[in-house]
């Protein structure tokens, strides 16, 4: 087959979880003989098409900041959308992925790839919604129309979680839509050794406020009452950590709670990881939640929000971690629970990370696309 990536962030220049998946799929399609293409930003010096592992990789338009004050640019998701047509337009593909967000190049590639004939699949990471107006105000509007229109007019969705299908779902989507998780690489992650510092807790995570890490600084004050060594490590930067670090100050939780900006080197994560005792992810608003699979791949109990926005709730089904109220007073009570006698095994948890291996998403989307070639898909 021949298949095209779109979206605007390329790993490893860019890292995040969208990234991360483009490019695990991409470089193992290539492997299995299909020519794939991935479009994006050129986030990399010297020509703007090159190939790496057997993906060629094209530079659509030079990048501009993708965030400014915490939040998505409109001017590079213009800038990008208008870039991608072109390529898209004088190309013929087998199948073009593309990632629903920035909205600007999913709708500019839905008119594409009906000009080119190109089957178009759009892979849904977060379906916001409402959250729209609470992210930009009133401008919010344009956002939730655009999302609106996208979901209307894609033929062939495909959801990371179910939490995303039934957003898509109540978007007004009337086709199938394909359940294809994020994965991770079993392999990779067993090969790492637990580093020599060890954590009660572990958050992973952009400090967003989304992500509701004051809540955990807040419950590791009312655990200190009774653990007064407890070990809390934050992992990850983002816009809220200068008054995240504030509130720790105030809280009194200086000796517990340790930040360490963002890890460049994912397999130090992982060591982080695993010399944690339980991962806590406090959001409100995941997609997927590709930490907190990463947690029950090191054999962590996962404890999250049970709240109808937050994906990462899948993860504590069958055994794997529990689901806690947006309440300090209640995240504390399950955190006391889990790190004293939850019952929860370490290979429990690994083992319901073992059926997301990139190995076996690979091919459930090879799969897919072949029937999105065929035509068979409705």
């Amino acid at each position: 087959m021949r298949i095209a990536y779109v979206y605007d962030a390329v790993y490893p220049y860019i890292l995040g979880g969208v990234e991360r998946r483009v490019w695990e799929l991409s470089q193992r399609l290539a492997k299995r003989g299909h020519e794939v293409h991935l479009y994006g930003m050129q986030w990399w010096d010297g020509e703007a098409d090159i190939e790496r592992e057997g993906v060629m990789i094209h530079g659509t338009c030079r990048p501009v900041p993708l965030y400014h004050g915490g939040k998505r640019t409109v001017s590079q998701a213009v800038r990008f959308g208008a870039s991608v047509a072109h390529p898209l337009v004088k190309e013929r593909f087998d199948v073009i992925d593309c990632q629903q967000f920035p909205y600007t190049a999913a709708l500019v590639a839905v008119l594409a790839a009906r000009i080119s004939r190109s089957p178009l699949v759009i892979t849904w990471h977060e379906v916001w919604g409402d959250y729209w107006y609470e992210y930009l105000g009133a401008a919010g509007a344009a956002g939730k129309l655009a999302e609106r229109l996208l979901a209307l007019w894609s033929d062939h969705p495909v959801a990371v979680s179910e939490t995303t299908r039934a957003g898509l779902v109540s978007a007004g989507v009337g086709k199938d839509v394909r359940i294809i998780p994020n994965g991770i690489d079993l392999a990779e992650i067993d090969r790492i050794r637990p580093s020599g510092s060890g954590s009660d807790l572990v958050f992973i995570g952009r400090l967003i406020r989304e992500k509701h890490v004051d809540l955990l600084i807040r419950a590791v004050s009312l655990l200190k009452e009774g653990e007064p060594g407890i070990r809390c490590l934050i992992i990850g930067d983002g816009p809220e950590r200068a008054l995240l670090e504030g509130l720790v100050e105030s809280c009194g939780v200086r000796e517990n709670v340790l930040f360490t900006g963002f890890l460049p080197d994912s397999g130090e994560v992982i060591a982080r990881m695993k010399s944690s005792r339980v991962f806590v992810l406090p959001s409100t608003r995941e997609g997927f939640g590709i930490a907190a699979l990463e947690a029950l791949a090191c054999g962590l109990p996962v404890v999250t929000i049970d709240h109808p926005g937050n994906a990462s709730r899948e993860f504590t089904t069958g055994g794997c971690g529990r689901l806690a109220r947006l309440d300090p007073g209640d995240l504390a009570r399950v955190l006391a629970e889990v790190l004293s006698s939850s019952g929860i095994t370490r290979d429990t948890c690994r083992m319901r990370a073992s059926t997301y291996d990139w190995d076996a998403i690979t091919d459930m989307i090879e799969d897919y696309y072949a029937e999105v070639m065929s035509g068979s898909v409705q």
